[in-house]
C-alpha cells in the first residue's frame, strides 16, 4: 500500500484528502505543522508528499527546498496563491504538481495517483538499466549534449548540469523524439500523465529552467526549439 503524507495547517482540510486517499486504497498521515511535519517526512518512508505552502513554524517552500537535496519522491504543493511566480518558485524547487485552493478532493487523488505511477515507472525503467550495465549504451549524445539514461545525469561539454527530476524527464523524451514537434498539452500528457487535470503552462516553466541549464545563450536556444503556434522540438 502507498503512504502519503499531508502537511496541512487546517485539518478539515487534511481529513478530507486523507478520506478520499483512503477510499482509493492509499493510506494517509497527517501534520498539521511545517517543522513536524519536515521532521516526519525524514524519519519514514513515504511515496508521496502533499505540501500546502503556508504552514506554522517552516513554510512549504521551505520544506520542500530541505526535502530535495535528501529525498527523491513526487511532491504536490497546495497553495491559495494562484500567482505565477509562486508556482514558478515551487517548479524550480523541485516540486512535481502544484495545486490552488480551492479545487476537488476528486482531482488532487487522480493527481497523486498518476504521479505514483509515473513514479513506479522511472524506478522500473532505472533499474532495468542499472542491471543491464553500461552507460555508453543508454545515453543519448547530440552535439555535445550527452544525457545518461541510467544515471539520470546531463552532461553539456563534459560539465554537469544538475537537472530537477522533471526537468531530466521533460528534456530525455523531448531528446528520444528528436525533430517532432509537441505542443505544451502533448507534452504535459506525456511526461507528467495527468490528461485533464494539470496546467500546461508548467511545461513552460520547465522549458525555461531547461534552456537556462543546458543551452549557451538560452535566449538563442540550439536544442530545444519553439515553434511558434505549435509547441517545441528537440533539434538535431
Amino acid at each position: 500500500m502507498k503512504k502519503i503524507l499531508i502537511i496541512e495547517d487546517d485539518r478539515n482540510i487534511a481529513e478530507l484528502q486523507k478520506d478520499y486517499l483512503e477510499v482509493e486504497g492509499l493510506a494517509a498521515d497527517i501534520c498539521t505543522d511545517g517543522a513536524a511535519g519536515l521532521k516526519q517526512f525524514q524519519e519514514n518512508s513515504y511515496d508521496l508528499l502533499i505540501l500546502d505552502i503556508m504552514l506554522p513554524n517552516l513554510d512549504g517552500m521551505e520544506i520542500l527546498r530541505c526535502l530535495r537535496e535528501e529525498k527523491e519522491v513526487p511532491v504536490i504543493l497546495v497553495s491559495a496563491k494562484k500567482e505565477e511566480i509562486d508556482k514558478i518558485k515551487g517548479f524550480n524547487l523541485g516540486a512535481d504538481d502544484y495545486i490552488t485552493k480551492p479545487f476537488s478532493p476528486g482531482e488532487l487523488v487522480a493527481r497523486v495517483k498518476a504521479h505514483l505511477l509515473n513514479y513506479e515507472k522511472l524506478k522500473e525503467k532505472f533499474n532495468k538499466h542499472h542491471h543491464a550495465g553500461g552507460v555508453e549504451g543508454s545515453a543519448v549524445i547530440v552535439r555535445g549534449l550527452r544525457i545518461e539514461k541510467a544515471a539520470r545525469r546531463v552532461f553539456m561539454h563534459d560539465r554537469e548540469a544538475n537537472l530537477a527530476q522533471k526537468e531530466f524527464e521533460l528534456l530525455l523524451f523531448l531528446a528520444e523524439n528528436p525533430n517532432r514537434v509537441f505542443s505544451r498539452d502533448e507534452l504535459f500528457e506525456r511526461v507528467w500523465g495527468l490528461e485533464a487535470f494539470g496546467d500546461s503552462a508548467t511545461v513552460t516553466v520547465h522549458i525555461a529552467r531547461l534552456r537556462d541549464k543546458i543551452e549557451s545563450d538560452p535566449s538563442n536556444p540550439q536544442y530545444i526549439e519553439t515553434v511558434w503556434g505549435a509547441g517545441y522540438r528537440f533539434r538535431v
